[in-house]
């Protein structure tokens, strides 16, 4: 239960500092952080077994907006104009997410 607990509230600071991270991004990176997020929790909430508390996409995504904004570019010179393709790779590029989905296959063949 104490494991649980510090898990829990671990996740909460992370969340809060990477909440934090987003706000202080210009306003129209600020709104493709928040859809980004919105969809990655729609995609991640019709998988089983994902573990809801692994941030690290959000983090290489907000480090990605926080270059581009230190560089002065707009937000769709970081992302291109077809966003959901750039969360697809985002997604696909992370090896957390390749290995979730890989072993979400493999427990469902029972392999």
């Amino acid at each position: 239960m104490k494991d649980l607990l510090k898990k829990i509230i671990g996740d909460k600071k992370e969340w809060k500092k990477l909440e934090g991270r987003a706000k202080a991004l210009p306003n129209d990176y600020q709104i493709v952080y928040n859809e980004i997020k919105d969809y990655m929790w729609n995609l991640w909430r019709f998988e089983a077994g994902n573990d809801m508390g692994d941030f690290s996409i959000l983090e290489d995504l907000l480090g990605l907006f926080e270059d581009g904004a230190k560089n002065n570019k707009s937000v769709l010179e970081v992302t291109g104009k077809d966003i959901a393709a750039f969360c697809d790779e985002l997604f696909h590029a992370t090896e957390t997410w390749r290995n979730k989905l890989n072993n979400n296959i493999m427990k469902k063949l029972g392999k």
